[in-house]
């Protein structure tokens, strides 16, 4: 299994509508083949810091299968705008 992880700074005052967005942009990724589960969560100290954490049976599945499907057009319609500065994705594999 592999953790793709990212740090997305959503524009500070916009902390609502990305949550709202997200809850809709959730089915989208969770539909792709390879998806095995999703966690975002809140930053305690830094306003608009969230943590990305999703979870792949592989990098293709997220690079290759959802990131050049249509539901990927549509997650970033719906997300992309929220964040300054567009975040960096890394990829984690297996625990030490």
């Amino acid at each position: 299994m592999i953790l793709e992880h990212a740090l997305l700074q959503v524009v500070v005052g916009q902390e609502a509508a990305f949550e709202a967005a997200l809850v809709e942009a959730k089915p989208l990724i969770e539909a792709s083949p390879g998806f095995r589960g999703i966690e975002v969560r809140r930053g305690c100290e830094a306003p608009g810091l969230y943590l990305l954490i999703v979870q792949w049976d592989t990098i293709a599945d997220h690079r290759d299968g959802f990131r050049k499907s249509d539901r990927y057009q549509q997650w970033r319609s719906l997300l992309h705008p929220f964040y300054d500065p567009m975040p960096t994705v890394a990829y984690f594999g297996d625990v030490l």
